[in-house]
């Protein structure tokens, strides 16, 4: 479905006018209202419309794979938009990041057929979520610091329970309730390193506040103020107002998204990581 193209105008697209361009979006979520568009504030969406209106000096469209919220960070988003211009993408690429800003790149450009879509074509995608258990200095703004030891092992016990499809109603933000609250959960884990830890979790789709909410929920697990069970009751009961609290968005990372027969899921798990 994806292919990397590097020349202009390809033999492929001989006859056709509208091309259909994916990147590989990173950026540091701090000091912007989120990904999508907004009458008000700075957003992710906004400053790659604006760089790419200015550099093929045509208006842009561009779709993301996922809405992350103010705050949140991604060094693997996937967005796409068309276009007419004929320019190669290595050009686009250099081009787009000589206009953004510092706290956006894009790490990689390819052409795509033309029914291939951001957050449709996606197969899954996989968040990390970083906790602190110090005080941190350089990663603060990467990390939520909750400065007390937690109890890892009953965190990953209580983490185990998400694994397969359930309805997470009791993990995701009720206004509105979204019309499907399953989702598919094909992978979670919880590792330590030091001071910090690092939950990842892939699924096939996220609600919103989906992952912050089962990280807050964890806390609580691994701080001794509820028992491991407390997750599968949740899950059944579906009750947002048991769960835990909604962890801050500075700890959530959007590390990848994966699609059925592309290079872009492995280009973003390539990346650095965030400081």
């Amino acid at each position: 479905m994806i292919r990397p193209r590097t020349a202009c105008c390809p033999a492929s697209l001989a006859g056709h006018s509208v091309r259909t361009i994916c990147l590989l979006v990173e950026y540091d979520g701090t000091d912007f209202c989120g990904w999508q568009r907004q009458p008000h504030g700075r957003s992710v969406q906004g400053e790659l419309e604006q760089a790419l209106a200015t550099l093929l000096r045509e208006p842009v469209g561009v779709t993301g794979a996922g809405r992350t919220d103010a705050g949140t960070h991604a060094l693997g988003q996937v967005a796409h938009f068309r276009t007419a211009s004929c320019m190669a993408l290595e050009r686009l690429q250099a081009g787009l990041n000589g206009l953004l800003p510092a706290d956006v790149a894009v790490r990689a450009a390819v052409e795509a057929t033309a029914d291939f879509h951001a957050r449709y074509s996606a197969r899954s995608k996989r968040y990390r979520y970083r906790i602190y258990t110090g005080k941190p200095a350089l990663a603060r703004r990467f990390v939520w610091a909750v400065r007390r030891p937690l109890a890892v092992a009953a965190m990953r016990d209580a983490a185990q329970v998400l694994l397969g499809t359930h309805a997470f109603g009791a993990f995701c933000k009720q206004d509105p309730v979204p019309a499907n609250l399953d989702c598919r959960v094909l992978d979670v884990q919880l590792v330590q390193r030091g001071p910090e830890l690092l939950f990842e979790i892939e699924a096939d789709r996220f609600l919103r506040h989906m992952v912050r909410t089962i990280v807050g929920t964890l806390a609580e697990i691994g701080a001794g103020r509820r028992p491991v069970g407390d997750m599968a009751a949740l899950l059944a009961g579906g009750q947002r107002e048991l769960a835990g609290r909604t962890a801050p968005a500075c700890g959530l990372c959007l590390l990848w998204v994966a699609y059925p027969d592309g290079p872009l899921a492995a280009l973003s798990r390539g990346g650095a990581e965030p400081a």
